[in-house]
């Protein structure tokens, strides 16, 4: 970041040599004096001059040619400067325009500025403060240009994938990522499931001097004590009745990389002892060994439980939490963020699209409704399985509320499928709704057949024959 910023106010500072070494003006006026006037006093000054005689070869020499800022009069004719300012506005709301008249009256300054002017220049103007005028709008110009190319640039290098958002606690996290990413400090990342907690890990070590290492994540919070420690230190031949060889744990595999310990609030305390010891030492025993084993690790922990509480109510070590809240990030559900939801939702409209070959699908205005006002108990990643779902119910480009599950639109799956198609036959419509049935258990079951079976009570053999009568394409096992 710190040389983002320099960068950036190197920018703001370019001096007026460098910033007329390349800018283009485009001079619109209808008198040739003016404009034989304007374009020497330009030229000897150093910049590009282009003119134009009235709006409409204005706008087009706008839409072939890109311009550092345009020279506008009030007084042309046809449509006047002050009708044409909004339209190019709209069309370059980056574009810097300098008004020039005859006629400036305080209305006119006020509507040209409340239109986008920059300035407001009266003839017969001083030409060196024209000049200083246009070298200050030149150079706000281009420190915003340079600005957004910086943005998009610092986009590209922080490479966040999914992590997508607009709202300003977003934009916020992705300061503190791009902030934290380069250091070796411990980072504990805290929000409640679904809201992309192994994508932020991943950005952090993405963006680390570490990338080139290991990223090894493990769910901390679904093995038992004694599976958890040897996965995460190893053991040697013999340790326990099923240890037949010397097994090298996770923590030395990360070695020189980064360990994501997700649902670290559920660990348990004997585990959490030994964790707080890596923090310490930067070594570890294998399970049944006697040799230390020294890693150079960067641990990032997550974890949807308040560890504030749990270390209040006993269940979780207070020495353990401070050394793994050295830099916390809290992510917000996405009910806290509304207004990244349309984003999400092109992204993976766009995502699933392409993954099943499918054309670009679109929602409708009463979809996106639906989605922005649903509460999202599951997060990022309940959105994400509801526009796959989607995508792939659809049989046209456009995805309606109709094809979103009733708990989300308010309505009975039967109603939505009438309405979607008030002419389908009872074959269909129970056919219809079979297949969706199936595909929503699927998803909540990570497309694993053998659970979703299971938990239809009915064979894997007759779920299998089901999903291949229904055309059910299989996904792949959940994504983060």
């Amino acid at each position: 970041m710190p040389e983002v910023l320099s960068t950036l106010s190197q920018t703001a500072l370019l001096s007026s040599t460098e910033i007329v070494s390349d800018a283009k003006i485009l001079v619109i006026d209808d008198e040739a004096g003016i404009r034989e006037s304007l374009e020497v006093l330009l030229t000897l000054e150093g910049y590009r001059v282009e003119m134009a005689v009235d709006g409409e070869e204005g706008l087009r020499k706008l839409e072939q040619n890109g311009y550092d800022l345009v020279l506008l009069d009030l007084a042309l004719p046809g449509q006047t400067g002050l009708e044409l300012l909004p339209q190019i506005h709209e069309r370059y709301p980056e574009l810097p325009v300098v008004m020039i008249t005859a006629y400036g009256t305080v209305d006119n300054v006020v509507e040209a500025v409340r239109a986008g002017a920059e300035n407001f220049v009266q003839k017969p103007w001083d030409n060196e403060k024209l000049l200083a005028d246009i070298r200050s709008a030149i150079a706000r110009h281009k420190a915003e240009a340079e600005n957004v190319q910086l943005k998009r640039a610092l986009k590209q290098r922080y490479n966040f994938h999914n992590i997508i958002g607009k709202s300003e606690v977003m934009l916020r996290i992705f300061d503190l990522v791009s902030q934290v990413a380069p250091s070796r400090s411990t980072v504990l990342i805290q929000g409640e499931s679904g809201t992309g907690k192994e994508l932020i890990a991943k950005a952090l070590h993405a963006n680390s001097p570490r990338k080139d290492k290991p990223f090894v994540p493990v769910n901390t919070g679904s093995m038992p004590s004694e599976l958890l420690e040897s996965t995460l230190f190893g053991h040697v031949k013999g340790a326990f009745t099923s240890a037949i060889a010397t097994k090298k744990g996770l923590f030395e595999v990360a070695n020189g990389g980064t360990l994501f310990l997700d649902e670290i609030g559920n660990m348990g305390m004997d585990t959490q002892a030994k964790i707080l010891r890596v923090l310490q030492d930067r070594r570890f025993t294998p399970l049944g060994g006697t040799q230390e084993t020294q890693v150079d690790v960067r641990i990032v922990a997550a974890t949807n439980v308040d560890l504030r509480n749990a270390v209040r109510d006993g269940k979780f070590r207070d020495d353990l939490f401070y050394r793994l809240n050295v830099i916390s990030i809290d992510l917000p559900p996405l009910r806290s963020r509304r207004e990244d939801i349309p984003l999400l939702v092109n992204r993976f409209l766009e995502y699933f699209s392409k993954e099943n070959d499918l054309e670009p699908r679109k929602l409708t205005p009463d979809a996106m409704r639906a989605l922005v006002d649903y509460e999202w108990p599951g997060n990022v990643r309940e959105l994400e399985n509801i526009i796959e779902r989607g995508v792939v119910l659809s049989s046209t480009t456009l995805i309606d509320s109709g094809l979103l599950p009733g708990h989300i639109t308010g309505r009975s799956l039967q109603d939505a499928l009438l309405e979607h198609n008030p002419n389908a036959s009872l074959f269909d419509i129970l056919e219809d709704i079979e297949r969706r049935i199936i595909v929503e258990k699927l998803e909540r079951c990570n497309w694993n057949q053998t659970d979703a079976a299971e938990q239809f009570h009915i064979p894997l053999s007759t779920l299998n024959q089901k999903i291949k009568r229904l055309n059910i394409e299989i996904r792949k096992k959940g994504r983060d």
